[in-house]
């Protein structure tokens, strides 16, 4: 009998929000809701940003003063909108008009004097001999040199890609916890994960308590590592720029420190820890082992998840050298203008329409998946549930970066599993797919033959496309679990995102025939969809395709196999767990971000275990290791 992984909880952040809540979800259809959603979702903004918390009911801390809930929407309403989702670069991440560059600067006898402009940052320390400085505005200055010189300066440029998906403005995910020289994805990991286990609506040690140690696991990583300057980015960089390595930038750099984290300083766990790598299918192999595990039965609780945070301008440019990033030149080219405004930043990603490359971005998202059983016992939420995911490459190759057949494999398997377990007529009209869609020429015309094959190989006539990298950017090895917050969303609010930011029509050269592709968010009901497919195609042949089944199928599932009156004692059990939800969405919602991090505590050395040849027991775990392993190869022995 194979444990069906249940969807128990969600959190996070990206460039919408916070995921608890589906605030994050919410706010990529904002205009489409109720009143009251919208503003519970703006203030979720607020609060998060820094730009306000609650002190009184109704009653919120402003830069302006105290203001009700309705006044702080009404006032800062566009602030929140405006900073949020994809947009231009802000200069919390770093200046576009003095993007990093250098240059080699040599003056011979008899060619000064020589003038040139610099921002005042960029003058070298002490002023070289000759040189005379006169200020102009802007924080520049232009240099007069009068003698022959000759020197390596670090010179501003105006930056090629000025677009980007980033958390809203003004929230420092390190500033609710001990974040010392912290990487920017490692401080996400933790918000996130904190986030997640707030939402569950259950102590974790309750959880923990109910099995063995070694039947947990953490499944989590990043697609590139921390390349910012608190990883491995300042470590590469401080040999060539005169300053020093520290001693945490090496360690914290480890792409699977994602993991390591939440082990050391969230979960305190001691059972499995798995970083996978898979490019832009990372979240996606992070979950198909977490639920091979738990289907397996080897694990019972599993958490997974992913955060990235590539918005540097090293990153950056790396994506544009490949030709795979939407960059001024080319946005002005595709709508023929002289210069790009705010909105034309807000519509740089537009997946499968004609479209120039895709939109960087960041985001953290985590998930916690039990078996079928224990999510009944525990009276936990149930979000939904995975019962299956697949990965696939490409094979032989002409370029490592290209597209290849990986994906027919991934998606054509996971809807022949939802057909398997729900029938043909509930792929055919009660499923959608959440796409990879980059917003690059090539991956519109790749993938959309792969959704339309599948589609037409399955008697599906008009199957459902979203692609939200169109509101919050490619945040690489999260991309899928920025699509997992938008399944668990359309679940929970009824809507189908609809790809606004392609305003003209899409491309002609898709492959559509049997695909539903559309503009405009499209409300479906909360009950329309049974099934969600999550698709990836990532750099290197990393191929993978989720299959998600819906809550209300999902307990379906659960009373077929344990029953009604289990169900019944589960209900009664469900209400707690909702009530305590509910209590750290209002904490959250309210600017209180008590994370969970735990540095140094409850360290356990080897002394304090007591080890016999039938168990392992381990002081603060409730339960043993079981050391009476069954031989799994009986016939293989005489």
């Amino acid at each position: 009998m194979s444990h069906l992984p249940v969807i128990i909880g969600m959190g996070g952040v990206s460039p919408a929000g916070r995921t608890s809540g589906h605030h994050a979800f919410r706010r990529l259809l904002l205009g489409q809701l109720p009143d009251t959603q919208q503003q519970t979702t703006l203030l979720s903004l607020a609060s998060l940003t820094g730009l306000a918390y609650r002190v009184a009911d109704n009653q919120w801390r402003t830069p302006e003063g105290q203001l009700s809930s309705e006044a702080l929407v009404a006032r800062y309403r566009q602030q929140l909108l405006d900073s949020s989702l994809i947009r231009r670069i802000h200069p919390d991440w770093f200046d576009v008009h003095a993007h990093p560059a250098t240059r080699n600067l040599e003056i011979k006898p008899g060619e000064s004097p020589i003038q040139f402009r610099l921002r005042r940052r960029h003058l070298p320390e002490p002023l070289p001999t000759g040189w005379s400085v006169a200020d102009l505005p802007g924080n520049e200055v232009e240099v007069t040199v009068n003698q022959p010189f000759a020197a390596t300066l670090s010179t501003p440029k105006e930056a090629l890609v000025q677009s980007a998906g980033m958390l809203p403005t003004g929230f420092k995910p390190g500033a609710h916890y001990r974040s010392a020289n912290h990487p920017r994805a490692l401080q996400m990991a933790v918000f996130g994960a904190s986030d997640l286990l707030g939402q569950i609506g259950l102590p974790w040690q309750q959880i923990a308590g109910k099995v063995s140690p070694d039947q947990i696991g953490v499944f989590a990583s990043n697609s590139i590592g921390q390349l910012d300057q608190e990883g491995w980015g300042g470590l590469l960089q401080s040999p060539v720029t005169g300053k020093r390595t520290s001693s945490k930038q090496m360690p914290l750099g480890y792409a699977q420190m994602t993991a390591d984290f939440i082990n050391a300083y969230v979960l305190g766990n001691i059972g499995q820890s798995t970083g996978l790598l898979g490019a832009c299918a990372t979240f996606l192999y992070n979950l198909q082992a977490a639920t091979n595990a738990i289907r397996s039965g080897r694990l019972r609780v599993a958490l997974v998840g992913t955060a990235d945070a590539p918005v540097t301008p090293e990153i950056i440019e790396g994506f544009r050298a490949m030709g795979a990033l939407a960059d001024d030149a080319s946005l002005k080219a595709l709508d023929n203008l002289e210069q790009l405004d705010s909105e034309h930043y807000r519509r740089a990603c537009r997946p499968f329409g004609n479209n120039c490359g895709f939109t960087i971005a960041e985001s953290g998202q985590f998930t916690l998946l039990v078996d079928d059983s224990l999510a009944v016992e525990l009276g936990a939420q149930v979000l939904g549930s995975v019962p299956e995911v697949f990965a696939n490459a490409d094979g032989y190759k002409r370029s490592i970066s290209a597209p290849g057949i990986g994906n027919y494999l991934t998606l054509a398997k996971a809807a022949a599993l939802g057909r398997s377990l729900l029938g043909e007529k509930a792929l055919q009209e009660r499923s959608y797919v959440h796409a990879h869609g980059t917003s690059t020429p090539k991956n519109r015309v790749t993938e959309s033959h792969v959704l339309n094959e599948v589609a037409k190989s399955m008697g599906i006539q008009s199957w459902p496309v979203a692609a939200i990298k169109a509101f919050v950017g490619h945040s690489q090895g999260t991309a899928g679990g920025d699509q997992f917050m938008a399944a668990l969303g359309n679940w929970s609010e009824g809507w189908l995102p609809g790809i606004t930011t392609v305003q003209e029509g899409f491309a002609e050269d898709l492959h559509d025939s049997h695909l539903f592709l559309s503009n405009q968010h499209r409300e479906t009901g909360t009950q329309a969809m049974d099934m969600a497919l999550i698709n990836a195609k990532g750099f290197g042949g990393n191929n993978a395709s989720a299959l998600m089944l819906s809550p209300s199928v999902t307990q379906a599932m659960l009373e077929k196999r344990h029953g009604k009156a289990a169900m019944q004692k589960y209900a009664g059990k469900l209400e707690e767990t909702l009530q305590a939800s509910a209590q750290h969405e209002d904490r959250f919602l309210s600017g209180s971000f008590k994370l969970t991090y735990q540095f140094g505590e409850q360290v356990l050395e080897g002394e304090e275990l007591t080890l016999t040849g039938d168990s392992l027991e381990i002081p603060g775990y409730s339960q043993k290791v079981n050391l009476n392993l069954r031989n799994p190869f009986t016939d293989m022995f005489e």
